[in-house]
């Protein structure tokens, strides 16, 4: 009897075994060939369930962000219970995504490299992304705040490894209490 397949999971699970392959490599250094090798499995059987390199990136995207946003929409994906002010729910969550910002960030601006604003705007990864991120934020500080919140977190993230680690998150603190 032929073995069964639950071909929407393994697709899920190459997806979330792509991922940090495009973190190491990059958009455009990672082609379809090194991906199946890496992934051991022949260039038809990946392309079986990813017909491009921009479908593959677009289900590596969700699985990160949905990984990302474990917590719900409601709270960090964070251990332990979530904090009741929202500005220290938000460093949290700051805290949380800070180890693998510097290699999203670039994987991000390759991916993106020669794309018009108006491209951009219009992408299936970057929708899903910030959907993500913005319904998330919105959990933690409440939907009116949630787009400055959302600025004030990338801005923060940044900044913290422009200057090496050394900006502290709490000078954030005055600026989250206002949006409140």
């Amino acid at each position: 009897m032929p073995k069964q397949i639950d071909h929407e999971a393994y697709r899920l699970e190459l997806a979330r075994k792509a991922a940090p392959l495009f973190s190491e490599r990059g958009y455009s250094g990672l082609g379809m060939r090194q991906v199946a090798e890496a992934l051991g499995l022949s260039k038809s059987a990946l392309y079986h369930y990813f017909p491009t390199k921009k479908s593959l990136f677009l289900a590596c995207t969700e699985t990160v962000m949905t990984e990302m946003t474990a917590g719900g929409d409601t709270g960090p994906a964070l251990q332990g219970p979530t904090p009741q002010d929202p500005g220290t729910a938000l460093i949290d969550f700051a805290r949380s995504l800070e180890p693998g910002f510097a290699s999203e960030m670039s994987l991000l601006f390759d991916y993106l490299r020669g794309k018009t604003a108006t491209e951009i705007a219009d992408d299936p990864a970057m929708q899903l992304a910030n959907d993500h991120l913005r319904r998330h934020v919105e959990g933690l500080v409440g939907g009116e705040a949630a787009d400055s919140a959302l600025c004030l977190l990338m801005g923060a993230l940044l900044m913290r490894h422009f200057t090496g680690g050394t900006l502290d998150y709490e000078t954030l603190l005055p600026a989250l209490r206002k949006l409140g």
